[in-house]
């Protein structure tokens, strides 16, 4: 792709809102994707005629409608299966977004795996929702939780990781990209070298599935966690991958129905995975909107994705390190798709402010992941995300934008 088609992403015409304008008149430009991206017309489009023509639940039912549903909701089951690269539809266990799928793996390995004394070993730069599951599991068994340190870079402390593994190392559980630094973590070797100690390995998964392409088999990972509405999909809906071989050994979570074989007073006989983890009406059109947003990526193509938004995000990355007096969180080597900043005599929350007025979304806080924001010394910042809809153009915008805080701060 030349050096010019990176000023304008060819993909922003598919996305409605980004069509329109915003506050003050100005054109949106959209870089909050990390916390919810955008959704394509064909995705829109597909939701609501399902609505319209094709709805009804699923599973149960033997009439027209609940088996073409059936077979359009398992369709989107496969659709994730070949994605991600799993190896059966039986790996894939719709959620309603990575907190559950992330809550479901904790309470499922809680019970089965962990007692107490165990040890589970996460990292520092892991959003609340790969941290307050296993909390809650320390508390209710006296397992212990380890934390690999993240350097001053913002890279995680692999040497560190390696010494921390010992034989009650039971589970590492740890993201794939994070949220707040951009750092993508090498987690085909943390695999490996989780597994040479005899620990089952969890990745969360919600912001590297968005910029490029997974191989879950390659990986070797056993469990992967994401959300569909930051893969341009609905919202309420998620993913959890598990490795079919430990799934099959897992207890269930929430009881209802659709997840047994067999209720009497006396007992249950739980079903057959994945459905003994799917209790009750699940997300049917959410999930069909999902492999709605996986036929349109799989149009353009991830390899494609990554390529043009890497181009952007160096750009994005170079041109605001330019400004004087804006620190960006962590310089890591591996690192994409966002961008943490803090300005000097500026609150993230004003940066935020005078962008909005501009026409520019962006996002302010500690994004759900405080422990990392205090490590890189700050309590909040201001983070600038891209999604396959963003364009040099929207770079320059936000660049302006962070001048005239500069200028007005």
């Amino acid at each position: 792709m030349a050096l010019c088609e990176y000023e304008i992403s060819p993909w922003k015409k598919d996305f409605p809102i980004l069509n329109s304008t915003f506050i003050n008149k100005n054109p949106l430009v959209y870089l909050d994707s990390a916390a919810s991206a955008q959704k394509p017309e064909y995705v829109l489009n597909t939701c609501r005629k399902n609505y319209e023509t094709e709805y009804a639940n699923v599973h149960r039912g033997i009439h027209h409608l609940s088996e073409e549903e059936t077979a359009n909701f398992e369709a989107a089951r496969i659709k994730v299966q070949n994605f991600i690269k799993a190896k059966s539809p039986k790996e894939i266990i719709f959620t309603r977004g990575a907190t559950e799928s992330l809550n479901l793996a904790a309470n499922t390995l809680g019970k089965k795996i962990l007692k107490e004394g165990d040890e589970v070993i996460i990292s520092l730069m892991e959003h609340h929702a790969n941290i307050v599951p296993w909390q809650l599991l320390q508390d209710e068994k006296n397992i212990t939780i380890k934390v690999i340190p993240v350097n001053d870079d913002g890279s995680l402390d692999y040497d560190a990781f390696v010494n921390l593994l010992s034989p009650k190392t039971k589970l590492v559980a740890v993201t794939h990209m994070s949220n707040v630094l951009g750092t993508i973590n090498p987690v085909k070797e943390i695999t490996a070298k989780a597994h040479e100690a005899g620990a089952i390995v969890l990745l969360d998964g919600s912001q590297s599935v968005t910029h490029f392409p997974i191989d879950v088999t390659d990986i070797g990972c056993d469990f992967f966690a994401f959300s569909g509405h930051k893969l341009y999909a609905p919202t309420g809906i998620g993913v959890l991958y598990g490795r079919e071989e430990v799934l099959e050994d897992l207890p269930p979570w929430q009881g209802g129905g659709d997840m047994i074989k067999s209720v009497t007073m006396e007992k249950s006989v739980w079903a057959d995975i994945p459905a003994r983890f799917e209790a009750g009406t699940p997300s049917i059109v959410q999930a069909i909107g999902l492999g709605a947003a996986i036929d349109y990526l799989n149009s353009i193509g991830m390899e494609n994705i990554h390529a043009f938004e890497q181009n952007v995000f160096n750009f994005m990355y170079d041109e605001v390190k330019k400004i004087p007096g804006v620190r960006i969180l962590g310089n890591a080597p591996h690192k994409g798709g966002l961008v943490s900043m803090v300005m000097e005599n500026a609150h993230p929350q004003d940066i935020s402010m005078i962008l909005n007025q501009m026409g520019i979304a962006v996002r302010v806080g500690h994004h759900c992941a405080q422990p990392i924001t205090e490590r890189m010394g700050v309590t909040s910042s201001c983070r600038a995300s891209l999604g396959l809809y963003n364009g040099r153009k929207d770079v320059e915008a936000l660049v302006a934008g962070l001048w005239k805080v500069k200028e007005m701060l």
